[in-house]
């Protein structure tokens, strides 16, 4: 399967693609299928001297972005930038969200931004008169707060926000629904679809990446003594960047929401297999027995990572990708095609220790 697997279809013509977030492990990705796909490209940053490393990632991904791609300044905490990022658009994919790897003081760092950021993009594009903003939601705003259930969620569910919530969970849940609610009340003909990825892992062309890749390599470099009882979503990449093209344009997708996940979930322990059992002497570090909760639970004393991971501590959780099947077609790698592709390409960047 081609690098940037772009979805292509003979009656879609190329179209001018505002893109958030685009120096980002997922935003990158986008803009480099965006531009094999034939799209040209606008992407938000923060910092316009990001543009060197965008297009050496881009290169890395066998991209040649020319001048098809441009560089806007704009913040989500802010609104200037955003009318002109958006002007001479015809869609946008909002993949911007802060997501740290380390629980922050305030809740409100995280909620606001993606909230009032999500909010700024879409009053950007409706002006615009953009055609269809499609927004990187997550999981997160599905599968929380729920009772344990033995059916896998689909897109009907919503995190419960009457229950408490992790700080980057309650971000994305409150976004997601505010971008709901505006295009209900505000929306005018502007068109809105949400993708749901579970963890994004696959190919890391630089050290700027997913905090969900933070998993891979801790396992690989040792940092874990053990696997604790967690279970995780796995979906690659380049098949989260897929899925937002598929549904930027598909008819079907208009008002929809679709989970991204290449299958069912797997424990840090399955995770820790796939590793093993493919990479040989590279994963001489990665734990081979799992964590009791009790030891997991001590070590949250001291380490408010850890403490972020506890209330879903032995919860199993599973997830569905059949709408995304069925009405756009998706196809996307297995869970360990993607972990492999994770790790191989920490290695091959030396960002696994040795």
């Amino acid at each position: 399967m081609n690098d940037t697997a772009p979805h292509t279809d003979a009656r879609i013509e190329p179209a001018t693609i505002l893109i958030t977030g685009g120096s980002g492990f997922l935003g990158s990705r986008c803009i480099a299928q965006a531009l094999a796909a034939g799209h040209r490209v606008r992407a938000s940053v923060r910092d316009l001297a990001r543009e060197p490393q965008l297009r050496a990632v881009l290169a890395r991904a066998g991209v040649d972005a020319g001048d098809r791609l441009s560089l806007h300044t704009a913040d989500l905490r802010d609104d200037a930038g955003w009318a002109q990022a958006a002007a001479g658009c015809d869609y946008a994919l909002h993949v911007a969200s802060p997501f740290p790897a380390d629980i922050p003081r305030n809740a409100d760092e995280l909620i606001v931004p993606a909230r009032e950021g999500t909010l700024r993009v879409l009053r950007a594009a409706r002006d615009a008169g953009l055609r269809r903003v499609v927004l990187t939601s997550s999981f997160a705003a599905v599968g929380y707060g729920h009772p344990p259930r033995s059916q896998p969620f689909d897109e009907e569910t919503w995190s419960d926000t009457a229950t408490p919530l992790a700080p980057y969970v309650a971000s994305k849940t409150l976004a997601e629904r505010a971008a709901w609610d505006f295009i209900a009340t505000y929306g005018g003909s502007l068109e809105l679809a949400t993708v749901n990825p579970v963890g994004i892992f696959g190919p890391v062309l630089s050290d700027d990446f997913a905090t969900s890749i933070l998993l891979v390599k801790r396992l690989l470099d040792g940092a874990l003594p053990g696997a604790p009882k967690l279970y995780f979503g796995v979906v690659d990449v380049r098949d989260v960047a897929d899925l937002h093209l598929r549904a930027m344009t598909d008819p079907a997708a208009r008002g929809q929401r679709f989970l991204a996940t290449a299958g069912d979930f797997l424990s840090v322990a399955q995770m820790a297999a796939v590793l093993r059992d493919e990479l040989g002497a590279a994963a001489r570090r990665v734990p081979s027995r799992q964590l009791p909760n009790w030891l997991v639970r001590l070590a949250a004393l001291a380490d408010p990572t850890v403490r972020q991971i506890l209330p879903d501590l032995g919860k199993f959780k599973n997830a569905s990708n059949a709408k995304a099947r069925r009405l756009l077609g998706w196809n996307p790698r297995s869970a360990p095609e993607a972990l492999l592709a994770t790790a191989r390409s920490l290695i091959e960047l030396g960002l696994v220790r040795g």
